[in-house]
């Protein structure tokens, strides 16, 4: 796990397993499917710290989560997990 101080919206998504590519993720962010503190994103490069809350409007379900922490490359959905907390939505 790394400090969130320079993680992009975009590459956490990936990490995180919400999305399978970065270009998905930025597809997602562009198209208005992310909220970070309820606030629509539209830039992928946006900075993400702990203690973020984002909603996430995917196609299987909309689910509300904290960041917790980033990673440097996609691991395993264990690991994936352990950044963030579910708090609301459909996927808790």
């Amino acid at each position: 796990m790394a400090e969130l101080g320079s993680q992009r919206l975009d590459k956490w998504l990936v990490v995180a397993r919400f999305a399978r590519t970065r270009s998905l993720a930025q597809t997602l962010v562009e198209q208005g499917h992310v909220r970070v503190g309820g606030r629509r994103v539209t830039d992928g490069a946006r900075k993400l710290r702990a203690g973020d809350v984002l909603t996430l409007a995917l196609p299987h379900a909309t689910t509300v989560v904290r960041v917790k922490s980033g990673a440097e490359k996609r691991g395993s959905f264990t690991l994936a997990r352990e950044l963030y907390e579910v708090i609301g939505g459909e996927g808790s």
